[in-house]
């Protein structure tokens, strides 16, 4: 076993030399037989060895009993080492925690296995910043990771669920994961080495315990090395779900940021195979959800019929308080706040005014006769003494220069400007006549004349 444990940390460099490890220790048989692996491999590895442990508080004195066991563990078998060169590697810290489960689980309405999972990784976490450590070594098995893919089979899954548990996800690392559990109980008698026994293992009533008790039994009785070849097939799906996550990262990375989200071209999310599209549409929300990637295939399967649809202003309500729309060529990806209402007032001139979502400055100068576009655009000065800002209202008309007259709701139709953000416009007034819409331009009466004194004026959104 330590040498499968010690190619298998080559092979996938978990442990470079120079890190320091932390190994997290229940004191059942598989963390017992890492935490002795990893003890014996620091040298020739060239890293150092703390260990953690974390009552969870939940089976009473047993919970307390497995502590003491660890403490006891680690201070008989992992004590200074000396070297046949005379040097001494140090004894392995040994950092304990511990936290009221149940109790945490009732307060936020989870499960408590869920609970438990997350206390247990936050003290990691937090341990490993006080140790040093920039790897946490946790002992799941061949076995355990079988168990996972089977539990994923049964509920349904795609290449992501069926992959199991990779060798390494960020700081953490699974050194035992080609280990079966009969390799670690092998190697515990074979050290002499004790563990202890978790009674909730015996216990069918958790699903994960049904299938290590009654499925994995028959898988391995018709197919004798079955959870090894499992363990293999699911290296080359995490292989096969690496090289589409990849694809779909370069199409994910042409998204902009806007108007508090994100906003993509939907026709490339189309035209991309349904599994790189998908993966890409997760992608975008776990930037936009700080990491979190969780989404349910119909959230995904909805985004991308948005992407191959032809409303333009069509839209998708998500988790996490987040919109998907369709905003014509683009699909955006924003929180659902709803639109910031447009802040009516009069425009200095000079000056700036803030109005809500937007931000609108005006300088007078003379105009040069070139102008930015429909959000960076010039009026005359003479024929506007002062301007007022509002959102439009019914029956607003506006003359491009050089086009017809049109309402302007048929404009902002006709510009393709997305519904959410047509009543939030700025419309800027002039003596009751409309004298520029943001986003669509001046008026052919208001419009600057090259070389004449005019007014520059600039709309940008309030990030």
């Amino acid at each position: 076993m330590l040498r499968t444990v010690e190619n298998f940390i080559r092979e996938q460099d978990l442990i470079p030399a120079g890190s320091t490890v932390l190994c997290a220790v229940s004191g059942g048989a598989d963390s017992i037989a890492m935490l002795h692996v990893l003890y014996r491999l620091r040298d020739r590895l060239g890293f150092t060895l703390a260990a953690a442990h974390f009552n969870h508080r939940l089976r009473g004195a047993e919970s307390d009993r497995d502590a003491r066991f660890v403490e006891q563990f680690v201070q008989l078998c992992c004590g200074k080492h000396r070297r046949t060169d005379g040097r001494t590697l140090p004894a392995v810290p040994l950092y304990l925690g511990e936290g009221d489960v149940a109790g945490q689980a009732r307060l936020r309405g989870t499960g408590v296995e869920e609970t438990a999972r997350d206390m247990r990784y936050a003290f990691l976490e937090q341990t490993a910043r006080e140790a040093g450590a920039d790897r946490i070594a946790t002992a799941h098995t061949a076995n355990d990771n079988v168990e996972t893919i089977l539990f994923h089979l049964a509920r349904g899954s795609g290449l992501r669920g069926l992959g199991g548990i990779p060798p390494q996800r960020e700081t953490i690392v699974r050194p035992l994961l080609t280990t079966t559990r009969q390799q670690v109980e092998d190697y515990l008698r074979h050290q002499s080495l004790p563990h202890m026994e978790d009674s909730s293992n015996s216990s069918d009533s958790y699903t994960r315990n049904r299938i290590r008790h009654q499925v994995l039994p028959v898988l391995e009785d018709i197919a004798p090395g079955f959870a090894v070849r499992l363990a293999d097939t699911a290296a080359l799906l995490r292989a096969d779900e690496e090289a589409l996550t990849a694809q779909a990262r370069e199409l994910s990375s042409q998204a902009v940021q806007e108007g508090g989200g994100l906003s993509i071209d939907a026709a490339q999310i189309a035209a991309a195979p349904d599994p790189v599209a998908s993966r890409a549409l997760r992608l975008l929300l776990g930037r936009l959800w700080g990491g979190d990637q969780n989404c349910s295939a119909i959230h995904l399967n909805a985004m991308l019929r948005l992407c191959r649809g032809t409303d333009p202003s069509a839209q998708v309500c998500l988790p996490n308080n987040t919109n998907a729309r369709r905003t014509y060529q683009n699909l955006m990806l924003v929180p659902r706040l709803g639109p910031i209402p447009l802040k009516e007032g009069e425009l200095p001139i000079p000056g700036v005014l803030d109005c809500g979502p937007w931000q609108i400055s005006c300088q007078e100068a003379d105009y040069t006769g070139q102008s930015q576009g429909p959000w960076d655009f010039w009026l005359d000065r003479k024929p506007v003494p002062s301007l007022n800002i509002r959102a439009r209202r019914v029956g607003d008309r506006l003359t491009l220069p050089g086009r017809l007259g049109k309402t302007v709701k048929k404009w902002m139709i006709e510009e393709k400007i997305p519904r959410f953000q047509r009543d939030i416009l700025p419309v800027l007034e002039c003596r009751g006549q409309v004298a520029a819409v943001a986003g669509l331009g001046p008026g052919r009466t208001f419009a600057a004349q090259a070389g004449k004194r005019a007014l520059h004026i600039i709309v940008t959104p309030v990030e």
